[in-house]
């Protein structure tokens, strides 16, 4: 997918259920707050007690639609780094597909996976874990820093 934020242009490229290659070639009305691509890049960059009310983002679906995306804090957690003990916070994004296709999509299987982030609070913010789909309809992956060691499950 390919988005031009000034011109609204958005383009998708993907393959039907016969291996055909397809376009899909839209123009939307994009917002100044499109955050496609840039989640933990966003998250790193957001406080707690100020979280912005929601930004948008571009789902190739395969035909481009736009969602809302608001991020609610799900409490901190502790790890360990090096022996020192620090605490993260722990973000989910909510995904708003918006629309009556927003009312049907957990009725048929088809609301997205809800994006997570942990996130280091600071002077200098850092990313520390993250559990999230690499493509709509896709696996949950979980990616995070090699050195920080996590409280065991009980």
């Amino acid at each position: 997918m390919t988005i031009d934020q000034p011109t609204g242009h958005v383009t998708v490229r993907y393959k039907n259920d016969h291996g055909e290659e397809k376009v899909e070639d839209e123009h939307l009305d994009l917002p100044r707050d499109l955050a496609n691509g840039m989640l933990i890049t966003l998250l790193k960059n957001v406080r707690r007690a100020a979280l912005p009310p929601s930004v948008s983002r571009v789902a190739a679906t395969p035909k481009p639609r736009l969602m809302k995306l608001t991020m609610v804090v799900a409490g901190t957690e502790p790890f360990s780094i090096a022996g020192s003990t620090r605490v993260v916070t722990h973000y989910v994004v909510k995904v708003d597909i918006g629309g009556m296709a927003g009312l049907v999509a957990p009725l048929v299987g088809k609301q997205p996976t809800d994006p997570h982030g942990w996130m280091l609070e600071g002077e200098a913010p850092a990313f520390v874990r993250s559990e999230a789909p690499m493509f709509m309809g896709g696996p949950v992956w979980q990616t995070e820093l090699v050195s920080p060691v996590w409280p065991r499950a009980r």
